[in-house]
């Protein structure tokens, strides 16, 4: 999936100008939508790049456009950016997170494809892949005036068909449960729906949540310290960087351990 992963030097800082940010234990400072951050420095760069966390940006170190700001800024804008050619800023920040959301679309349903599913199921996922991959491949006026929703619904039933076949018959479900704060040490997580639950902070220390369905789980301040998620169906890299894990935390094959667990 390595069009789907962030490749911040082909980027033009779209996810440091885009979007609106108030001042936070997450971000040290109020921004203005379409304002670029005072740390965004001359060659698209972030200044502090390092020193993120330690300076009050920890929102910046969790955030994933899941590839779409070099598909934007080299494939629906040529390679121009918003500095250089001043009157495309617009229609660039108006793009780029449809492209975003529409990324979001396509890891979920690329993870799916890579599972053991019937026939009948697989075309489907194909099938909505493509159209997907067309949409935010289309010309930017017409990619800033798409209305994602009936993509995300597509992809919505589909995802949870899948799941459903992979965790089997009488899989357990925790769906949009709140479990902030609570003790799942050691749980047997197996084949669980967790989908949209709040897991704000929660233990889950050497949990087992292998086929566990985590799609949409609020995962910030977890802490998944030798939990086993290696075959966790649709997790995403931002769920795994808003949570604590340490050296015996296994995760899909896709993701990849933050610099920041020790």
């Amino acid at each position: 999936m390595t069009e789907l992963r962030a490749d911040c030097e082909r980027c033009f800082g779209l996810c440091c100008v885009v979007p609106a940010f108030a001042r936070s234990s997450d971000f040290a400072i109020d921004k203005p939508a379409r304002t670029p951050c005072r740390n965004l420095d001359a060659g698209f760069g972030c200044g502090i790049h390092t020193e993120l966390r330690q300076r009050g940006f920890q929102g910046c170190t969790v955030y994933d456009c899941f590839g779409a700001g070099q598909r934007v800024a080299q494939v629906s804008f040529g390679g121009r950016s918003w500095r250089d050619a001043p009157e495309t800023a617009g229609l660039m920040f108006d793009v780029f997170p449809v492209v975003r959301e529409l990324h979001e679309i396509l890891w979920h349903l690329t993870e799916a494809l890579g599972l053991a599913v019937p026939a009948r199921l697989r075309a489907e996922l194909a099938a909505a892949r493509s159209a997907v991959e067309e949409a935010a491949g289309g010309p930017p006026e017409a990619v800033a005036a798409l209305d994602v929703g009936p993509h995300w619904r597509t992809a919505g039933g589909l995802l949870e068909r899948v799941s459903e076949h992979v965790r089997g018959k009488g899989a357990k479900s925790r769906r949009g449960a709140d479990l902030i704060g609570k003790n799942l040490r050691k749980a047997d997580l197996r084949g669980t729906s967790l989908r949209g639950a709040l897991l704000i902070g929660a233990d889950l220390t050497r949990a087992d949540l292998r086929r566990a369905d985590l799609i949409g789980a609020d995962l910030r301040g977890a802490n998944l310290a030798g939990a086993d998620l290696t075959t966790a169906l649709f997790l995403t890299q931002v769920q795994v960087d808003a949570a604590k894990g340490d050296a015996a935390t296994l995760l899909p094959p896709a993701l990849t351990r933050p610099t920041h667990w020790r």
